[in-house]
């Protein structure tokens, strides 16, 4: 197993998520420009731009830049959009059939749910599951204004879903899962949820073999979507252990680890010499997560 319990056994890992995506709502909220995903030293970026902001801004930021098309931009609040802190675009990847309830895991400012409403159509239903009030806000925000009424936000968490077994025909996330540190919970829990045939289509962050220990360990890159990642081989492991089948694991965009290290002056960066770096480039990366619930 990837995950390095020096780090995810804090007490405090959720706690120091919810604070730094929390502030990421609030900046928004407040029009003071896009959130990023760049770590707690830098985990937004605004205007004016600087040179160095723009290393881990909008189309400069390796994970989170041109994850959605001009279509369905103009489908949603533009709040929701410079909230968007996902590493994919589940909705444009997943299946779905209009009459379905979708479920967000980790729903943000809301994008992916929206989207979804949109796909599923009014016979259908989205619900978005975030813990982090600010972004609950913002989302509830952007559903008023999109004028989405097959869409509910719920408070709580990934590890403990809010909704009946068997009650889902899709989960999607959107680089959230690598923020648990109980992702084998998470995944039980979606898999109870969903029914019968149900789908699983996630975006997230993998590795490709290993991280040093030294990134493992690095909070600053945790809350980045990083240093939390699961390697493809434990990913699978664990969907297949929760009772899950078709499992597949779809490389969307590969970091090299350079770009990372322009977005994020981290400790357990620094500790790498130039050889290491290279050694990760190409190996973290977005990637579509499948699998079904059996009927």
């Amino acid at each position: 197993m990837n995950e390095n319990p020096n780090l995810l056994e804090r007490d405090d890992v959720r706690e120091i998520v919810r604070q730094k995506y929390g502030e990421a709502a609030l900046r928004v909220l407040e029009n003071q420009g896009a959130a990023s995903c760049c770590g707690t030293e830098a985990v937004f970026c605004g205007e004016p731009r600087t040179e160095a902001a723009d290393g881990c801004c909008g189309n400069g930021d390796p994970i989170t830049s041109n994850l959605y098309n001009d279509t369905e931009a103009a489908l949603i609040p533009e709040a929701a959009l410079l909230a968007s802190l996902g590493c994919g675009n589940p909705t444009a990847l997943a299946q779905l059939n209009p009459g379905e309830t979708v479920l967000d895991l980790g729903s943000g400012g809301g994008i992916d749910v929206l989207l979804s409403a949109t796909r599923v159509g009014p016979t259908g239903f989205a619900y978005g599951l975030d813990m982090t009030d600010e972004m609950l806000a913002l989302a509830e925000k952007n559903r008023a204004e999109a004028r989405a009424e097959n869409v509910k936000f719920l408070k709580g968490h990934i590890e403990a879903i809010p909704l009946p077994d068997n009650s889902v025909d899709v989960i999607i996330s959107n680089c959230v899962i690598n923020l648990s540190a109980d992702k084998d919970q998470v995944l039980r829990e979606a898999f109870r949820v969903l029914k019968p045939g149900g789908r699983f289509a996630v975006s997230d962050v993998v590795v490709e073999g290993d991280l040093p220990a030294a990134v493992r360990r690095d909070m600053e890159l945790y809350v980045g979507c990083v240093a939390g990642a699961l390697s493809v081989d434990d990913y699978l492991t664990k969907l297949g252990a929760v009772g899950f089948t078709d499992a597949g694991v779809e490389p969307t965009r590969r970091y090299h680890f350079s770009d990372l290290g322009a977005s994020w002056s981290t400790e357990g960066i620094a500790s790498l010499n130039e050889a290491e770096r290279a050694a990760l480039d190409g190996k973290i990366m977005g990637a579509f997560i499948r699998a079904t619930k059996p009927d």
